[in-house]
């Protein structure tokens, strides 16, 4: 029961970063957004390890597993999370979430390819209906623009006033490299923690925001239009880029609380709930800047279904919803190379 608070707690926190983070970037940018979220979110995660006693254990960590959570510090919290939030502003959340959800398959398919993990019949049909859902959010006609529909333009004048209309094209290949970058990071973990004899979580959390905000100085040294978008922040954007990176670490840590007590496949299903509890925090919060109609809200539910299906152990799936025993047998028949 305590598991199960802690995921539906991480899945909150999380949407609530995502519908902070749209209001953020409806007067600033991507850029500015990682500039700040990832080293205030390096922080936060510090002050956890200090909180928990696991900042000594950093020292525990092998200079491999270094490496590995280096490198998924970098490809999720920077190039990730910068495409996830350039795909926020182009089209919304509403329409940017199911196919940014798309990071499950993108594990999955990685997993059976590269670590030979099981795929069933079961998955497959959920990978189906991800894909089904998160594109068909997309079937629908561009809203007409009206005159109560405007927002903040990307700008530091955050006077100017604009009307929202979503760029789709643009806004969804953001969403599908948020996806790739988002779907290879916990191969990287999972590299990592192989190599590790004590997992400690929190501890190789600190070290891939360490890595992440490194790599952030990087390019704020090397690109003088990076800093100057940096120092055209404005106020209202900063505020809310400052809420959405102390939500993230709170959603990250309701993640490593709720495993530290209950097994992943009560998890991981109700970690997909972040989609609903998006829909409806764009409704309350963001009403203005989103796209919601019927398409959005049945794709994002056939996308939470085929994420659970895909996601879930097959076995234990099966077993919990009672299918017939000739549906389940073909439904447990798997489609890797291990048979």
């Amino acid at each position: 029961m305590l598991g199960a608070i802690y995921a539906t707690l991480a899945a909150l926190t999380f949407a609530m970063n995502n519908a902070a983070m749209r209001r953020g970037v409806l007067t600033g940018t991507a850029g500015q957004a990682i500039a700040l979220t990832v080293p205030l979110g390096g922080l936060c995660f510090l002050a956890m390890a200090i909180v928990t006693g696991q900042i000594s254990e950093m020292r525990s960590f092998p200079l491999a597993a270094a490496s590995w959570l280096g490198a998924q510090g970098v490809l999720q919290f920077l190039i990730g999370r910068y495409f996830n939030y350039e795909a926020n502003r182009l089209v919304g959340v509403n329409i940017s979430a199911p196919i940014i959800q798309l990071q499950v398959v993108v594990t999955m398919l990685l997993a059976v390819v590269l670590l030979r993990e099981e795929f069933t019949v079961l998955q497959a049909f959920g990978t189906v209906l991800m894909l089904g859902g998160s594109f068909g959010t997309q079937l629908h006609k561009p809203p007409k623009p009206k005159a109560d529909r405007q927002v903040e333009p990307a700008t530091s004048e955050p006077n100017a006033k604009l009307q929202f209309r979503p760029r789709y094209l643009p806004g969804v290949l953001c969403g599908l490299g948020a996806a790739a970058a988002y779907g290879v990071a916990p191969l990287l973990v999972r590299a990592a923690f192989e190599s590790t004899p004590v997992k400690n979580v929190i501890a190789g959390g600190v070290i891939a925001y360490a890595a992440a905000t490194a790599a952030l100085l990087v390019l704020v040294c090397l690109l003088p239009q990076f800093r100057q978008s940096i120092r055209a922040v404005n106020r209202n954007s900063a505020t809310w880029y400052a809420v959405a990176a102390a939500l993230v670490a709170a959603s990250h840590g309701f993640v490593y609380a709720a495993l530290a007590v209950a097994p992943l496949m009560v998890v991981v299903p109700i970690l997909q709930l972040s989609l609903i509890f998006r829909i409806i925090l764009s409704q309350l919060l963001n009403r203005d800047y989103e796209v919601m109609n019927a398409a959005v809200i049945i794709g994002s539910i056939v996308a939470v279904i085929g994420s659970i299906g895909v996601s879930m152990n097959t076995d234990y799936l099966l077993d919990t919803l009672k299918i017939s025993p000739s549906v389940a047998d073909a439904l447990r028949i798997r489609l890797d190379t291990g048979n």
